[in-house]
C-alpha cells in the first residue's frame, strides 16, 4: 500500500504554491501556467515516512493509536520498535513483546541502525535481549518499563555508535533522534491536512526543509 499522498511544491511569481495536482493557473496571480516560467520548477515534497519492512536494522516510530497524516497531534503518544534484518518489527507494550511483521508499521518514521556485517551482530544482540525474559506483559508500566524503555535496553547493549552513546539518557535519545524526525513530520502533516480541503496551499514564507 503506498501511503504518498503526493504533495507538489513550486514557486511562479513570489510565494511558493503546494498542491496535489498542478494547476492551470498561478492561484497568485492568475497566469496560465503553460507557457510560464517558474522561479522554482514543480518537484516533489519529500514524503518523510516509510515502511519500517524496508528499513531492516532500524528504529521505527508510529502514532499509539491511527496514522500519522490523518490521526497524529503533538499531544499524542508514539510507539517505538525495533526491525531486524529481515524487516520484521520487534516491539514491547501492554501485551508483552511481539516480533511480527510490519502491517500495523506502514506508515512511520525511521532512525538508521547499521548495515553490512553489523546486521549479524544487530540481530543476536535483540534475541539476546527477547531470551531475557525481562519484556512480559505482567512488566509492563506505561510511564517506566514501556516500548521506549525496551528500545533504549536494546541500543545500549548493541553498542551502535551514537545511537547507543544518546541511548544512556532518555532525554538525549529524544531530543537528538526523534524530535528533528517529528518536526519534519509535523510540517509535511500540516500541509497534507491543509491541501484536504483545498486545491491549493499558498505559503508566504521559505521552509529549510525544502
Amino acid at each position: 500500500m503506498d501511503t504518498d499522498p503526493g504533495l507538489i511544491c513550486f514557486q511562479h511569481c513570489g510565494s511558493k504554491v503546494f498542491c496535489f495536482d498542478l494547476p492551470p493557473e498561478c492561484p497568485t496571480c492568475n497566469k496560465y501556467l503553460t507557457n510560464e516560467r517558474f522561479q522554482i520548477p514543480p518537484f516533489r515534497v519529500p514524503y518523510p515516512f516509510v515502511r519500517a519492512s524496508q528499513h531492516p536494522c532500524s528504529i521505527v516510530i508510529r502514532p499509539t493509536v491511527g496514522d500519522f497524516l490523518n490521526d497524529y497531534l503533538n499531544s499524542m503518544d508514539l510507539h517505538i520498535g525495533i526491525t531486524n534484518s529481515d524487516g520484521d518489527v520487534v516491539e514491547f507494550d501492554k501485551d508483552g513483546l511481539r516480533q511480527q511483521g510490519s502491517d500495523m508499521w506502514e506508515q512511520c518514521l525511521s532512525v538508521p541502525g547499521v548495515s553490512g556485517p553489523w546486521t549479524e551482530h544487530w540481530d543476536a544482540t535483540l534475541q539476546d535481549l527477547i531470551k531475557e525474559g525481562h519484556w512480559i506483559a505482567s512488566r509492563y508500566d506505561e510511564r517506566h518499563l514501556n516500548c521506549y524503555a525496551f528500545v533504549l535496553a536494546f541500543l545500549q547493549k548493541v553498542q551502535c555508535g551514537e545511537l547507543s552513546e544518546a541511548a544512556v539518557s532518555r532525554t538525549t535519545f529524544c531530543e537528538r533522534f526523534i524530535v528533528p524526525r517529528t518536526t519534519a513530520a509535523g510540517k509535511y502533516i500540516s500541509l497534507y491536512r491543509k491541501l484536504k480541503h483545498s486545491n491549493s496551499y499558498v505559503h508566504p514564507t521559505v521552509w529549510d526543509w525544502i
